[in-house]
C-alpha cells in the first residue's frame, strides 16, 4: 500500500548526529533570505585512507559539483529547481560492498536520498522535479531522510529520519543478494532480497539547496571463508566498538585483517544497538520494536526486513 505524499518540509532534521560536534547541532537558517549559514564540516567518523570508489564525475546530474578528492558531492551549489543525482565511478561486481555516506550540510526538503541503482537509471531525468528519485522505478533503491524507503514507485516507512551529521551505511552482499541499511553504525535493517546476478551502482540525489554528501568508507571484499569468518565472529562478539580489539590474534594479522576487513568487525546487528525509530516516526514502520533481546543478533536484523523480497 502507498503512503500518501507528504508535505516537504524547509526545515531542516536535526538531533539525528553520530557526533556531538557544535557544527552538527541546530542549522542557523534565515527566514527572510532563505539560506543557511555556512557551518564548518566536522572529521568524526572518518578514519579511512582508502576508497574502493569514490563518485563519477561523468556520471551525475548538471546541478552536482564535486569535492574532496571526488569523494563529497553538493548538489545545487546556488539554488534548486529540481532533483539532482549521481553514482560511484565504479560497478559493485559480485562480493561484499559496504559504504557509508556522511551527511555534510542540513538536510531538508523533497528528499535527500541513499541507495543504489543499475545503469538504466536517468540521473537527469528529474532536473526540473521536485521528487524522491532513488526508487522511482525497478531499477533502483532509495533510503530517504524522512526514514521511508522506496522502490517502484512504492514506499514503506522503514526507520527514523537523518539529518546533518547522520552516517547512513549501505551493505550490498551479492552472494546472499541483500541490501541492508544502517545509521550511524547501527543496524537499521534489511530493504531488499534475491538481488544476485544484478549489477548495481551506489546513487544519491538531492532536491535541496546547497545540499551535500560525502563518502568517508567504501570498501569491496570477496565472499571468501575469511569474510565468512570475520562476519561469524563480529555476530558471536556483538557487544564490542570492534571485535579485532578483543581477539588474541597476532598483531601482523590483526594488521591485515583491520586493513582488509576492519568494516566487517565494526559492524553492528545486534538488536539492543538496533535503531528505534523517535516518537515521531510513524507507528506503521516496518519491523518490530519490541522484540526480545535475548534474539541472536543476525536474526535482530533480519527481522525488519521489507517486502521487496
Amino acid at each position: 500500500m502507498s503512503l500518501p505524499p507528504s508535505i516537504p518540509s524547509a526545515v531542516p532534521v536535526t538531533g539525528e548526529s553520530y557526533c556531538d560536534c557544535d557544527s552538527q547541532g541546530e542549522a542557523s537558517f534565515c527566514s527572510n533570505l532563505r539560506t543557511f549559514h555556512k557551518v564548518k564540516d566536522c572529521q568524526c567518523g572518518e578514519d579511512d585512507d582508502y576508497f574502493d570508489w569514490v563518485w563519477d564525475d561523468y556520471s551525475k546530474s548538471s546541478a552536482t559539483e564535486l569535492s574532496c578528492e571526488s569523494r563529497k558531492v553538493n548538489f545545487h551549489t546556488e539554488y534548486s529547481c529540481g532533483t539532482a543525482a549521481i553514482r560511484g565511478n565504479k560497478e559493485l561486481a559480485d562480493g561484499q560492498h559496504f559504504w557509508e555516506i556522511k551527511m555534510t550540510s542540513p538536510v531538508y526538503g523533497t528528499d535527500m536520498m541513499v541507495g543504489i541503482g543499475t545503469c538504466d537509471v536517468n540521473l537527469d531525468k528529474y532536473r526540473h522535479t521536485f521528487c524522491s528519485l532513488l526508487g522511482k522505478d525497478d531499477d533502483s533503491w532509495g533510503l530517504s531522510y524522512t526514514g521511508l524507503l522506496h522502490h517502484k514507485g512504492d514506499k514503506v516507512h522503514f526507520s527514523s529520519r537523518f539529518g546533518q551529521g547522520s552516517i547512513i551505511g549501505v551493505h550490498l552482499d551479492t552472494w546472499h543478494g541483500t541490501l541492508t541499511f544502517f545509521k550511524n553504525r547501527k543496524c537499521i535493517g534489511v530493504a531488499a532480497t534475491k538481488l544476485q546476478n544484478k549489477k548495481f551502482y551506489p546513487m544519491a540525489c538531492s532536491t535541496a539547496a546547497k545540499s551535500s554528501m560525502k563518502v568517508i568508507r567504501s570498501c569491496f571484499s570477496p565472499t571468501s571463508l575469511q569474510y565468512l569468518c570475520c562476519y561469524q565472529l563480529r555476530q558471536l562478539l556483538p557487544e564490542y566498538i570492534d571485535t579485532l580489539e578483543v581477539l588474541p590474534v597476532p598483531p601482523g594479522l590483526k594488521h591485515v585483517l583491520q586493513n582488509k576487513l576492519g568494516w566487517v568487525m565494526a559492524m553492528k546487528h545486534n538488536l539492543k544497538d538496533r535503531e528505534r525509530p523517535s516518537a515521531s516516526s510513524s507507528s506503521s514502520s516496518s519491523g518490530s520494536d519490541s522484540e526480545s533481546s535475548t534474539s541472536s543478533d543476525a536474526e535482530a536484523c533480519q527481522r525488519k526486513r521489507c517486502r521487496w523480497t
